[in-house]
């Protein structure tokens, strides 16, 4: 029986005006789908005009410029209805997908869907939920005492994995769907008896502790700042409070 991780799998990913995702918006997404480890991988992108300005920073980061949007990306309303329903297709077939920092692209989807559907991401998955693997919790995890940082760049210099032209939304998805693959190889004996189910609800709990973890540095380093412990995706603001 082939293993989860040499299956099909599905990847997402996206390109922001910036890290806030409260407030910053979607300027281009990608799904990429494989159907087993090595066969060709089939690409779905999105080029978004946010209509809000887009920072010199972020331009710096992806090589999006406002002009650009503004003449080639589309609408957002549509384009999250599109987003939302492809990756909707990937969860009722079964097949997980892959995000790296899933709290971030995710909860940047569900604010823009809410924004400009007047939807939220969960609603899209009662009837076939995701099952998200996340490289960087499934790494962090199983290579818990590893020094070094742990960004998409990082996990795929770390796990041998071809990274061409980072920050582009496809090149990201498809390197974080080989780097989960190759944590599936290099932990096998610990991971290949568990289904992507499971390993959806386990590295919810990983994640928490290892945001407990971080909580604990940055207030033994005098820093104010929060960590989240929600994963995949934050709660609104409003229902959290």
């Amino acid at each position: 029986m082939t293993c989860w991780y040499e299956g099909p799998l599905a990847a997402f990913d996206t390109e922001t005006t910036g890290v806030d995702v409260e407030t910053d918006r979607i300027v281009s997404a990608a799904v990429v789908v494989q159907d087993a480890a090595g066969s060709r991988p089939r690409v779905t992108r999105w080029l978004v005009n946010p209509g809000v300005p887009v920072p010199e920073g972020a331009t710096a980061v992806h090589g999006l410029t406002e002009e650009h949007l503004q003449r080639n990306g589309r609408w957002p309303s549509p384009v999250m209805d599109e987003i939302v329903r492809v990756l909707g297709e990937q969860a009722a077939v079964g097949r997980p997908l892959v995000v790296m920092n899933a709290p971030f692209d995710l909860t940047l989807l569900d604010r823009e869907l809410r924004r400009h559907r007047a939807s939220c991401l969960d609603r899209w998955f009662d009837s076939a939920p995701l099952r998200v693997l996340d490289p960087r919790v499934l790494d962090k995890h199983l290579d818990r005492y590893r020094k070094g940082r742990r960004t998409l760049t990082d996990l795929c210099a770390h796990y041998g994995v071809a990274l061409e032209g980072a920050h582009d939304a496809a090149a990201d998805a498809l390197a974080a769907m080989e780097v989960v693959r190759a944590v599936g190889r290099r932990f096998a004996p610990r991971l290949e008896r568990l289904s992507p189910a499971e390993l959806h609800t386990l590295q919810s709990v990983w994640h928490a502790a290892q945001a407990r973890g971080l909580q604990a540095w940055f207030a033994r380093s005098g820093s104010e700042e929060s960590v989240d412990p929600s994963w995949p995706l934050r709660p609104e603001l409003s229902a959290a409070a």
